[in-house]
């Protein structure tokens, strides 16, 4: 039966030819939010003033800078995210290492507070 358990990979959207949407982090949201404030800025500016080609070139900059500004801001949040990842992973090989020995923090905590006892 055709269509069942096929592993065939989807086809990719590429915006302008060379912008990968499906595998570049950040490009999807990017566009589908640049979209959306263009449609918001060009609405706007022609029911403000009924000029239309005026509107179209509201729209065009709409989208370019809401693009943009969600761009920086997820992709600013995305290495945030991979920084606090790395540091925990970190952590969690420190804990597992060191965990029981005589290098371990917490050991050392609990024996400090016996000793103040």
């Amino acid at each position: 039966m055709a269509g069942e358990g096929d592993s065939e990979p989807r086809k990719s959207f590429k915006l302008m030819g060379f912008l990968d949407v499906q595998s570049v982090p950040c490009a999807r949201e990017s566009v589908l939010y640049g979209s959306v404030g263009s449609l918001v800025a060009g609405l706007g500016y022609f029911l403000a003033t009924s000029r239309v080609r005026r509107s179209c070139d509201v729209a065009v900059g709409g989208f370019i800078c809401t693009m943009l500004g969600y761009w920086f801001y997820c992709r600013y949040n995305l290495a945030q995210q991979r920084i606090r990842q790395r540091m925990l992973k970190e952590a969690v090989r420190n804990k597992i290492l060191y965990e029981g020995s005589h290098l371990d923090p917490a050991r050392k905590q609990t024996d400090n507070e016996r000793s103040d006892s």
